[in-house]
């Protein structure tokens, strides 16, 4: 039976289920799912626990079976956790997760937790075992958009919050601006707030003054917030990216990819193929298959010349080479391609300078 994080605690309260599987890539609310599983087995009297961490193909399984059917000497009931941090555990390892799942004794509760899985992983055997013997809660990031939702949810839960009506949302956009990304550190920033400041409502200048900008930002949601015309947004990704580091060719290659996605749908659309046919021929899917869905009706194939062009230039430009009228600095470049793919994404919308 799978589940989301946040339908878990319903589960836990109907009773406890003999395995469960907690995966994604998401550290906190993982480790929160999983901390909410021991306390329900502690309560239930699963006091001894024994942890497997699965390291490599050669990891022996024999002390995980053998501790699942042994009688425990100082409690009746056995809390087992395995875990396995690359998500594969081979062949042997396969094997042996069916088997386990097939021998679980009544008196042991068993957490398995994994990172992100992909589809081949989810579909496999010893997953399909998992998810049968018991209970699979997977462990979804919180994006951009869902995060000012998530900080006002977890202040409430601290007994505070932000103004009502527009300055509260100002607020709650202020604070996801600063820790997006990074949710370890946002939930640090709430911890410290519940510290500085009493119960109730929390003004602008108090978080302002308390949250650390600590935002993390991946290229790949930059690419996201290009396509959805997030200006203020994607400047901020790029300023975020070139502090941490982030290789510029890196970048360009995202945008260059999508620029080349949306001139491929574009020209198969204007051919006459169905849009999510095109889509699926440029191998666009997942969350930027609905971002392009919105952004080639309003796009043009005179549109997408420019930026085609553009992309082409800019790849010389972070290599080191020189282009009339580009700035000579990579990651100036770069800023100007992303502006230019955000212009042209607008389209007769026109831009969002705020996510």
């Amino acid at each position: 039976m799978q589940l989301r994080a946040d339908a878990l605690p319903a589960q836990l309260a109907k009773g406890l289920k003999p395995i469960y599987t907690v995966y994604g890539d998401e550290p906190l609310l993982a480790q929160e799912a999983a901390d909410t599983i021991r306390a329900a087995a502690r309560a239930q009297g699963y006091a001894e626990r024994k942890v497997f961490t699965v390291a490599g193909s050669y990891f022996d399984w024999g002390p995980v079976l053998g501790a699942a059917q042994a009688l425990s000497l100082f409690a009746e009931r056995q809390f087992i956790e395995i875990r396995i941090p690359n998500g594969k555990p081979g062949k042997d390892g396969s094997e042996q997760l069916q088997r386990y799942c097939q021998l679980l004794p009544e008196d042991v509760i068993t957490l398995v937790t994994l990172p992100r899985l992909d589809k081949t992983q989810m579909n496999s055997a010893w997953f399909t075992a998992l998810d049968g013997a018991g209970v699979t809660v997977r462990v979804d990031p919180v994006d951009r958009r869902a995060l000012p939702q998530w900080i006002a949810q977890r202040l409430a839960a601290q007994g505070q919050r932000v103004e009502d009506g527009e300055a509260g949302q100002r607020t709650l956009a202020f604070f996801a601006d600063r820790v997006e990304g990074n949710l370890l550190a946002a939930h640090q920033e709430l911890q410290k707030l519940a510290l500085l400041h009493p119960a109730g409502t929390l003004g602008f200048e108090q978080i302002e003054a308390a949250v650390l900008d600590v935002a993390r930002f991946d290229v790949f949601k930059l690419s996201e917030a290009v396509l959805a015309h997030q200006l203020g947004r994607v400047l901020r990704m790029l300023d975020g990216l070139e502090a941490e580091g982030e290789a510029a060719v890196l970048v360009h290659w995202t945008l260059a990819e999508d620029i080349r996605n949306l001139k491929r749908a574009r020209d198969a659309v204007d051919g006459g193929k169905p849009l999510p046919m095109a889509l699926r021929e440029a191998r666009v899917w997942g969350p930027k298959e609905k971002l392009f869905e919105r952004v080639i009706p309003g796009l043009r194939s005179s549109d997408l010349a420019p930026l085609v062009e553009a992309a082409q230039v800019c790849d010389g430009l972070v290599k080191g080479l020189r282009h009339p009228g580009w700035p000579a600095e990579p990651w100036a470049a770069l800023r100007k391609l992303a502006l230019m793919m955000v212009e042209a994404c607008a389209g007769k919308g026109g831009l969002v300078l705020h996510p």
